[in-house]
C-alpha cells in the first residue's frame, strides 16, 4: 500500500481514516505476464494500481490486429476508464505485459471510497482528468507529430518503456509499424 499512498499524497493528504478505508477496499493480486485482466466487450469490474510491472490497453481492429491505446508503468492506474465509470462494455482489453503486482479495487468499493472520503473524491477527479488529458494529447500527437517525434517524446517522458515493453506494442501505441520503429531507433542511436 505504500506505493499507492505515496502516489495519492502527491495530490491530496490522506488522514488515518482515509488510509484505513483504502486498506479495506484495495486488494493485492499478482498476475502473470500476457494475462488479460479485463476483456474487450465486457463491463470492466476493477480499477488497477500497478505496484510493479507494465500493462496496456488494446483492442482488436477489423483485421484482427492488436491496437495498443495506452501503456502504464509502475505507480500508475489503469482501467478502461470511461467504461468503468459508466458501467458499459469496454472497447479494449486490459493486459499485463509483464508479471505484475497490482492493487485493485472493484467498482462498487471505488464508489463507496469516493463517497466516504473527500480526499479520495478529489484524488479520483484528478486521475480521471489526467486520463482525459492523456487521451487528448495522444490524439493530437498522432495527428501532428511525425513518428520519430512521437517516439522521442515517449522516451523523454517515459524512458522505462523501451526496456520493458515489446517493440510491437510500442509501435502500435505510436501508430506505426514495428519495422518503422526499428528504423527510427537505429537512426536515433547513430
Amino acid at each position: 500500500m505504500n506505493n499507492l499512498f505515496r502516489e495519492i499524497s502527491k495530490t491530496v493528504i490522506l488522514n488515518a481514516a482515509d488510509r484505513a478505508l483504502c486498506e479495506s477496499y484495495f486488494e493485492l493480486v499478482n498476475v502473470s505476464r500476457n494475462s488479460i485482466v479485463e476483456e474487450q466487450d465486457k463491463t470492466p469490474q476493477y480499477l488497477y494500481f500497478i505496484n510493479t510491472g507494465f500493462m496496456r490497453l488494446f483492442y482488436y481492429d477489423d483485421g484482427g490486429d492488436e491496437i495498443t491505446t495506452f501503456l502504464a508503468s509502475p505507480n500508475g492506474f489503469i482501467a478502461s476508464f470511461l467504461s468503468l465509470i459508466h458501467e458499459k462494455p469496454a472497447p479494449e482489453n486490459v493486459e499485463c505485459i509483464t508479471d505484475c503486482e497490482l492493487l485493485r479495487i472493484i467498482r462498487p468499493n471505488l464508489i463507496a471510497l469516493i463517497e466516504q472520503s473527500e480526499n479520495f473524491k478529489k484524488f479520483s477527479l484528478v486521475i480521471f482528468e489526467q486520463v482525459i488529458a492523456l487521451s487528448q494529447i495522444r490524439a493530437n500527437d498522432l495527428a501532428t507529430l511525425t513518428a520519430e517525434l512521437r517516439y522521442k517524446k515517449m522516451i523523454k517522458e517515459q524512458p522505462q518503456l523501451p526496456q520493458n515493453i515489446p517493440v510491437q506494442y510500442i509501435a502500435s501505441f505510436l501508430g506505426i509499424k514495428p519495422q518503422s520503429l526499428s528504423r527510427i531507433r537505429r537512426q536515433i542511436i547513430l
